[in-house]
């Protein structure tokens, strides 16, 4: 199936006997053995839930990954997968990183022993040069948020693999629709499925997709000891919401090309930050690595007084 059907068909119930054609809500926490030593695949909702599980196996197809794991939010899916290290490691992260990323590093994995460094990925030598004895793995934001710096991410896994390094990508901004990381040498996948996959602004949700085997048994461990897993309600509503994911993505990315065309030529823009533009100082490792540019756009006025007038006179955008 191509990628649009995927989306639209991809998510199916494999216990269903009624031909519901929408994957039905499992709301149930605890699932009965047929008998003692026998079991249906499922026995209570934080380790596995089939409305969660059919929504697993729709994004590992749309991110061509060999695993994947549903969160409650985004923040809960990297919380867990930093648990994967232990104290004393160093790792490489995007300068220009969400702010809940940066907070979670800065405090909480500092806390608990982890090393980070901070650097513009988009410059392959400023990565190889931060690389130490203890670093474990590099993670990437791409385009980063909000200065929409993008990293050549197969350039990326080259060094990753010269040095045994796990490479992370960030992949919220861009969705499956546009970049699969995977594809070019990632080995975890991590979204805000709250952001594009979801597409309605009504729940949170988390991935983690994984390129191996034993990353997901070493994710599903700690998955189902800490329990951030997402609700069945919730995961019907990321599948309802992905079947129109490559609508929505299309759409959005031509209305951010046009807004970003018309900012440039207003005089109280001073710079508009959008992949799409052929001035963009990576536009052309866009071209290489996705088949879109996302519709994610950061300008920066004249003034502050500019900023404040156009925030408050804004009518569609909330």
């Amino acid at each position: 199936m191509d990628f649009n059907t995927i989306c639209v068909r991809g998510a199916t119930d494999a216990h269903s006997s009624t031909g519901a054609v929408s994957v039905p809500i499992y709301q149930s926490s605890t699932f009965a053995h047929l008998a003692v030593g026998q079991s249906t695949g499922y026995d209570y909702s934080r380790l596995q839930n089939p409305t969660r599980a059919a929504l697993e196996n729709l994004v590992t197809s749309l991110e061509q990954g060999t695993d994947t794991l549903a969160f409650s939010s985004g923040m809960a899916a990297i919380t867990t997968m930093m648990d994967l290290f232990e104290a004393g490691d160093h790792i490489i992260a995007s300068a220009d990183l969400y702010g809940g990323s940066i907070r979670l590093f800065n405090t909480i994995c500092k806390k608990n022993g982890l090393v980070f460094d901070y650097v513009d990925t988009s410059h392959h030598d400023t990565i190889e040069s931060h690389i130490q004895k203890n670093t474990k793995a590099i993670f990437v934001e791409t385009p980063t948020n909000p200065m929409m710096h993008v990293t050549d991410i197969a350039a990326v896994s080259l060094i990753a693999k010269k040095h045994n390094l796990l490479l992370i990508v960030d992949n919220t901004f861009l969705s499956p629709y546009f970049l699969k990381p995977i594809a070019l040498g990632a080995d975890i996948v991590m979204h805000s499925g709250t952001k594009f996959l979801c597409g309605h602004n009504d729940t949170l949700a988390g991935f983690l997709t994984v390129a191996n085997d034993a990353l997901s048994e070493k994710l599903r461990f700690m998955f189902k000891t800490t329990g951030a897993c997402l609700s069945p309600f919730d995961s019907w509503l990321l599948i309802r919401g992905i079947k129109t994911l490559a609508l929505r993505m299309e759409r959005q990315q031509e209305n951010a090309i046009k807004l970003a065309d018309w900012l440039c030529n207003q005089e109280k823009i001073k710079a508009v930050y959008f992949v799409g533009l052929n001035s963009h100082p990576q536009y052309d490792v866009s071209i290489k690595q996705s088949s879109g540019f996302g519709s994610m756009i950061s300008f920066q006025t004249d003034s502050e007084e500019t900023a404040l007038s156009i925030l408050e006179n804004v009518k569609l955008i909330l």
